[in-house]
C-alpha cells in the first residue's frame, strides 16, 4: 500500500527522516540533482528551520521504501512570480514508468496554495510529464552567476 506523507513547518521530519530524504533525492535525481547541502537547505526552507516563507516536502512510501519525493518552497510572492517553486521531484529508479511521478506531481500541485513554477533542463525527459500536467514555458530564463 502506497501512502503519501507531507512534512510542513507544523509536522517536521525527524533528523533521520530528513537525512533519508536528502539521500533519496541526491541518489535519484541523478545528473539533474544538486549537492546534498543544497537539497538539505531546500528541505529546511520548506519546514522553516530558519526564517523563510516555508513550503512542504511530500513523499510517496511503500512500507519503509521512499518511492518518490518532492520539495516545494513558497516564494512569498504572487501574480508575476508564482507563490510556489517546485525545487526537487524524483521517483525511485526501480519504480519509474509506473505513474508515480505523475501521482506525486498532481498531489503536490493540488496541495500547494497558489501557482507553481519549476525549472527543468531541456534534456530532462520529465519535461513531457510536466507538459501533460499543464505546465507551460512562456519565458526563457536567464541567470547571471556572480
Amino acid at each position: 500500500m502506497i501512502k503519501t506523507i507531507i512534512f510542513t513547518p507544523e509536522n517536521k521530519p525527524t533528523n533521520q527522516e530528513k537525512t533519508a530524504i536528502v539521500q533519496f533525492l541526491f541518489e535519484h535525481l541523478q545528473e539533474f540533482g544538486d549537492p546534498k547541502k543544497d537539497i538539505q537547505k531546500s528541505i529546511e526552507y520548506a519546514i522553516k528551520e530558519f526564517t523563510s516563507f516555508g513550503g512542504f516536502v511530500m513523499l510517496l512510501k511503500e512500507d519503509e521504501i521512499i518511492l518518490g519525493a518532492t520539495v516545494i518552497n513558497q516564494t512569498g510572492m504572487g501574480g508575476y512570480i508564482p507563490e510556489n517553486i517546485l525545487v526537487y521531484i524524483a521517483t525511485h529508479q526501480e519504480y519509474r514508468g509506473k505513474g508515480l511521478g505523475k501521482t506525486l506531481m498532481q498531489t503536490a500541485v493540488s496541495h500547494a496554495k497558489g501557482d507553481v513554477a519549476l525549472h527543468v533542463e531541456a534534456s530532462n525527459p520529465a519535461i513531457h510529464l510536466y507538459k501533460k500536467i499543464g505546465f507551460t514555458n512562456p519565458y526563457l530564463e536567464m541567470r547571471l552567476k556572480k
